[in-house]
């Protein structure tokens, strides 16, 4: 693999760098490139039964990518049924999307392909047609479901296999920008199955939006062709098929199988009842369960809720407020085999909610009393003057991946990037008490890279991304503020002095810290950060 970091490769991606050759550098290696493929002359690439917008997308993707390079390449589905809803046909009449119908009977004819690509879904998994075929690449972002093909590319964290593949192509420098229709069938991948991006939580899904041309007309002409009347049938029987915990305030939705966006209609309409402060709505699907969460209250954040739901079994994420996920049936299985998922998903939501304490910290006095007093260590991190980047009064997104932070620049606004790659705001007066700044620049430092995503900061008023370690210089702990700290037996949230909309979650066994010359500068630090950054005090 060539010497090139992965501070390089997101500059490029979010550059539109056209000549760069891109290659994303995770901990574990990158597992498949592109290129890798190339050496097959016939290709066929699939999408999963019953396609949806994501699985066309990406497959189109790809379909540009081969036939760029001269193989001969097919984009095909299968099983029972050819596209029926109106938006997916939309989609490949005003896209001109080359996508194949084959017939069962004709699948079982097909002599065996040089090389099949299942992309969004997995060979051999239930929703996917067994074609035969010679070699097999995977290319999903589900969870690992079947036998790992000899050449796989399986991404749960990212929102799409629409992601997958920009980042796919991006590292092999493909040009997307002259071709509105690859960018549109992309983009509106990502949007379908993130429910209309309600449930965007990777960084990458994030960047791909900002990089994509995209045809807005058309993006509203499928949106707006996306509920059939039966579908409609579907929303109205669910909303009188409710349970409701008085308690907490939180509802739970069965619905009938529908497509992902039903269930986001149905949850952001049952949110409008004045008694209802959270919800979950879900159906039942081929290989899992698809679910849509909603939030209207400040002590809920909808996408750790989502994560929570699916923890051990799926994946779940988004935003504040909407986000959503998916369970893998197998899983569920092995865990609840007994359990119907409406008692799941009822007593996982009373679980979550008896897992935590809310501490506001502007008037919350702490016991240090149970406390222990801890020093920082002397160990070099980054931080940057947000004046320096930006003029003051700019309203910016830090993009990171525990999540977006809404700021705006003030003149004293300094912003710190741990060994960890980990977020957050500090004051100048704060600063200047507990670092001591050196001559030296961030991306110099030997630890840099070890991070999944490298933060990026977004201008908010026109869009332009920046990449935070580009302006980042290095500071040390003086080692003369201490604080005192004690691990967390229970759950937490805590609304910072920084942040009295969103909290800051802490699990049990990070580290509930308040700083002994600020009784309301309390926050939590990650359990393996927290041993990695303090020493205990000697007394």
């Amino acid at each position: 693999m060539p010497d090139i970091s992965y501070r390089e490769v997101l500059r490029g991606i979010l550059c539109c760098s056209k000549t760069a050759v891109l290659r994303l550098v995770y901990e574990e290696g990158l597992q498949m490139k592109l290129t890798d493929l190339e050496q097959f002359n016939r290709i066929m690439i699939q999408c999963h039964d019953n396609p949806d917008a994501d699985t066309i997308a990406s497959g189109y993707g790809l379909y540009c990518y081969f036939r760029s390079k001269g193989r001969a390449v097919r984009l095909v589905y299968s099983g029972r049924n050819q596209i029926q809803k109106s938006n997916l046909k939309l989609m490949v009449e005003k896209l001109e999307l080359p996508v194949e119908y084959i017939s069962t009977r004709q699948a079982a004819a097909l002599e065996p392909q040089e090389l099949l690509i299942t992309v969004d879904c997995q060979y051999g998994a239930g929703n996917v047609t067994k074609l035969a075929a010679e070699r097999i690449a995977t290319i999903d972002h589900h969870q690992v479901e079947t036998e790992i093909t000899e050449w796989s590319e399986i991404r749960p964290e990212l929102g799409s296999c629409s992601t997958l593949v920009w980042k796919l192509l991006a590292e092999e420098g493909f040009e997307i920008d002259g071709q509105s229709g690859l960018g549109t069938a992309l983009y509106y991948g990502l949007y379908s199955d993130t429910n209309q991006f309600s449930e965007l939580h990777n960084p990458l899904d994030m960047d791909m939006i900002d990089a994509l041309p995209v045809d807005n007309g058309l993006i509203t002409l499928f949106r707006n062709s996306n509920i059939s009347l039966k579908e409609l049938e579907i929303a109205g029987i669910a909303l009188i098929r409710y349970s409701y915990n008085d308690d907490y305030e939180f509802a739970v939705i069965k619905s009938q199988p529908c497509d992902p966006n039903i269930l986001g209609l149905i949850s952001d309409f049952l949110l409008q009842v004045d008694a209802v402060k959270t919800c979950v709505v879900f159906n039942e699907a081929d290989d899992g369960y698809k679910f849509s969460v909603r939030s209207c209250i400040r002590e809920v954040n909808a996408s750790e809720l989502a994560a929570y739901l699916a923890e051990d079994m799926g994946s779940g994420g988004g935003h504040y407020e909407k986000a959503g996920g998916f369970i893998s049936l197998r899983r569920y299985e092995e865990k609840f085999p007994t359990m119907h998922t409406e008692g799941y998903f009822n007593n996982r939501m009373t679980e979550y909610f008896d897992s935590f304490q809310v501490i506001y910290a502007e008037n919350y006095d702490v016991d240090i009393s149970s406390m222990k007093p801890y020093l920082k260590r002397k160990i070099p991190v980054g931080y940057v003057k947000a004046e320096e980047i930006l003029p003051v009064g700019t309203p910016i997104t830090v993009r990171t991946l525990e999540g977006d932070i809404d700021l705006t620049v003030e003149e004293n606004l300094y912003i710190m990037i741990g060994i960890k790659g980990e977020i957050y705001p500090n004051r100048r007066e704060k600063f200047m008490e507990s670092y001591r700044t050196i001559e030296q620049s961030y991306n110099e430092l030997e630890t840099l890279g070890v991070t999944e995503y490298v933060p990026t900061i977004k201008n908010r008023e026109n869009g332009k991304n920046l990449l935070l370690t580009d302006y980042a210089k290095v500071c040390i702990p003086t080692g003369e503020v201490h604080i005192y700290a004690k691990p967390l037996e229970k759950g937490v949230k805590i609304f910072t002095a920084w942040d009295k909309s969103k909290y800051m979650l802490g699990r049990p066994g990070d580290y509930l810290a308040v700083r002994c010359d600020d009784p309301h500068d309390i926050y939590v630090v990650e359990r393996d950060l927290f041993l990695k950054s303090y020493d205990k005090m000697q007394l």
